[in-house]
């Protein structure tokens, strides 16, 4: 029986296998509002074959999106375009698939333009806003720099992280994965690259932590217990001195005693001339050492593109989940392919059943020729 393929249970939601979708910004959405994109979008990766389609990083507060195209959930017209488009992807969705979404604030990485557009912190004449952080430390040269956020602020923060999983709850979202990755405002605070505060949320590391625990405690607290929650964490930033595998570890053992059901090890983001050594799988060592350590329910992500490969991280036992990003991008039937090689079942919709490798021989003939 394929590993890949196996059941899990991530805390209290059974999933049919060990493939996620990882969280993928699309930058297309209206002042936080998913649109037309995002229904077909979301439609799609429905049914990649994938057991959980987490949705893009979903800013918590207006100023916490990292471009003006990022969703939101930050207001009743958002909760309400979102659950029109996680309408029609369950529709569509194949057996047993369930749905996340990534709550996230950007941080000092926030007022940006899209990617197409440059990339770059908003100028003045591109409706720009104030950026936040744990210290008064921009990105980059050239960046904007941050307010250091106050008591108050720190708790608007939390508060807004609290109403927007209280509103994916209600969505009726299977899992909330808390973005504490890639630069972004709750890794920001756990990096002393980024937190140079001396009081109770900045310091040593279990200061660093402080806050991030904090935002995690509140949203267990507010979150129903048949949601599933998790962390998306950068287990190393790649530069010396940064945050580490070591420090994640210890934060995902809090985690897991908070009740907090999974964490996925991504890597980098808050060093903006970090070198990252990327290349197949560059991730999962970081994974593998977290799950060790904590005991806590992992996911490897990071240039997995093979169904081998994905087997063979599962098999070993270095995550219990792959996640799959552009690697889905490139082909929307991951999960599809990924089961004909591993000899395992899948099933289709009766729409799309005569393209299965099994019942159209020309699917193994384009693959001979390829």
């Amino acid at each position: 029986m394929s590993a890949l393929f196996s059941p899990l249970a991530l805390g209290p939601v059974p999933l049919p296998n060990r493939i996620v979708v990882a969280p993928m910004c699309q930058y297309s959405a209206d002042d936080g509002s998913a649109t037309d994109w995002h229904i077909q979008h979301w439609m799609t990766l429905a049914m990649s074959g994938a057991a959980l389609v987490v949705v893009e990083a979903t800013g918590v507060e207006r100023r916490g999106r990292i471009t003006h195209g990022c969703l939101g959930l930050y207001s009743d017209a958002n909760e309400r375009s979102i659950a029109r488009a996680l309408a029609a992807a369950r529709a569509v969705a194949l057996p047993g698939t369930r749905f996340g979404i990534q709550l996230a604030h950007a941080g000092r990485k926030a007022s940006t333009q899209r990617p197409w557009e440059g990339g770059r912190p908003l100028g003045p004449d591109q409706d720009p806003w104030p950026t936040v952080g744990p210290s008064a430390l921009p990105f980059d040269s050239g960046w904007h720099t941050p307010e250091a956020l106050d008591e108050a602020g720190i708790e608007r923060v939390k508060a807004a992280f609290v109403a927007a999983a209280q509103r994916a709850a209600r969505l009726g979202f299977d899992a909330i994965e808390l973005h504490m990755a890639h630069g972004y405002l709750l890794h920001s605070f756990l990096s002393p690259l980024s937190n140079r505060r001396d009081d109770r949320w900045g310091g040593d590391a279990e200061r660093r932590r402080a806050f991030p625990l904090a935002v995690a405690r509140a949203v267990r607290d507010a979150v129903p217990e048949g949601v599933a929650l998790g962390v998306r964490v950068s287990a190393s930033e790649w530069v010396e001195g940064g945050f580490g595998v070591e420090e994640a570890a210890v934060l995902a053992t809090e985690l897991k005693a908070l009740g907090f059901d999974f964490i996925c090890a991504s890597s980098g983001g808050n060093a903006a001339h970090a070198r990252i050594p990327t290349g197949p799988g560059y991730q999962v060592p970081l994974a593998r050492e977290i799950r060790q350590k904590s005991g806590l329910t992992t996911r490897a992500v990071g240039l997995i593109v093979d169904p081998h490969q994905a087997e063979g991280i599962v098999a070993r036992g270095d995550a219990d989940q792959v996640a799959l990003a552009r690697a889905v991008l490139d082909d929307p039937r991951w999960g599809w392919h990924a089961a004909d090689a591993l000899g395992a079942e899948l099933t289709l919709p009766p729409q799309y059943a005569r393209a299965g490798v099994k019942t159209w021989p020309g699917r193994k003939l384009l693959e001979a020729a390829e």
